[in-house]
């Protein structure tokens, strides 16, 4: 079975926490950070940075975290920025130059993927990983009134008209990208056969694909549950499958794609990175701020209420993880051919 699937790793870093909030003459230390990676720091304020247009999964990631941080008193703010573009990579060339320690920006598989297919000058690899926070899995969609009654009836239609069908989702080479060459190659085409058949339309946040569904500007849609699921419970999008093992539990009578004939499975993780540069302490103390978000009931109830999964993993667990799905999607991004 073709997977992308995640290992839920429950980890958890206790900090202690201290207050610094101006720099330090002549140290050459930032805002509240310390020279010595034994010394505790407190983080009052939090900068996130979402790396794409509202309305999307990483724009409600933020937001969610935003609001229940500051909510719950584990900071005294934490503001939300929108840095749109290129699957999140015009966001990671943000994070790259950013001055605040105390800085959180949502990451995922998208971005993965995004690295590869806009040949980003800035990497993952080159950011202080925080944590992962949740999983995800992506349902397909089409207009209510659309010809297509099953994923079959999608699947075929592009494999023989190709271009005549348009599929919308996130960015080129995110997850919804990826799901979408990943059960055309269980249909049988070659890597070069779906990219010339693959009429993709990948759009920065879940809004503007929401807007070409309902317009019926496009024959299909893929996109985490979360992003879709008003729209299926209003009856105004018909949902043809979700990416899972297992039927969705948002989304009971809607099968798997697996279940549909195609062998494949894909969930969508998000989590948080922070700048490069930043000293032991702050990597901490940031671990320790979400971690503290983690634990807490509000962000069960976060999770529950989005139908998000909890996939907790911090510090060098989350690094070592990062690294093997960077692996991981790169090599499945050239099996289908969507990079050289």
């Amino acid at each position: 079975m073709r997977r992308l699937a995640l290992v839920m790793v429950a980890a958890a870093t206790a900090v202690t926490l201290a207050s610094c909030s101006t720099p330090a003459a002549d140290t050459g230390t930032k805002p509240g950070k310390t020279s010595d990676a034994a010394e505790t720091v407190e983080v009052t304020d939090l900068q996130i940075i979402v790396p794409a247009d509202p309305g999307g999964g990483w724009d409600q990631t933020g937001r969610a975290m935003s609001e229940t941080l500051t909510s719950e008193g584990i900071v005294d703010s934490a503001p939300v920025q929108n840095i749109g573009g290129a699957g999140g990579t015009v966001g990671l060339a943000s994070l790259a130059n950013e001055q605040n320690p105390y800085t959180l920006m949502v990451t995922g598989l998208v971005m993965v993927g995004a690295v590869e297919t806009n040949a980003a000058e800035n990497r993952m690899e080159d950011t202080t990983p925080i944590a992962r926070l949740t999983e995800e899995a992506l349902v397909v969609v089409v207009p209510a009134d659309s010809k297509y009654d099953t994923l079959k009836d999608l699947v075929e239609d592009i494999a023989e008209n190709g271009q005549d069908v348009t599929v919308t989702g996130g960015s080129a080479g995110g997850a919804d990208h990826i799901l979408a060459g990943l059960m055309l190659e269980e249909a049988g085409l070659s890597g070069s056969e779906i990219a010339e058949n693959l009429n993709y339309i990948p759009n920065s946040g879940g809004g503007e694909a929401v807007s070409l569904i309902l317009g019926n500007n496009a024959s299909a849609g893929i996109s985490g549950i979360g992003e879709f699921a008003e729209h299926i419970e209003a009856g105004t999008m018909k949902a043809l499958a979700v990416s899972s093992a297992e039927p969705a539990e948002n989304l009971p009578d809607v099968p798997t794609i697996s279940e549909e004939g195609y062998d494949v499975v894909l969930t969508n993780w998000r989590g948080v990175l922070a700048p490069s540069d930043i000293s032991d302490a702050d990597r901490e103390a940031l671990i320790g701020v979400v971690t503290e978000l983690h634990d807490g009931e509000a962000w069960t109830e976060q999770l529950e209420t989005r139908g998000w999964a909890d996939a907790f993993l911090t510090g060098d667990e989350f690094a070592s993880y990062l690294d093997d799905n960077i692996a991981e999607v790169t090599t499945t991004l050239k099996n289908i051919g969507l990079v050289s």
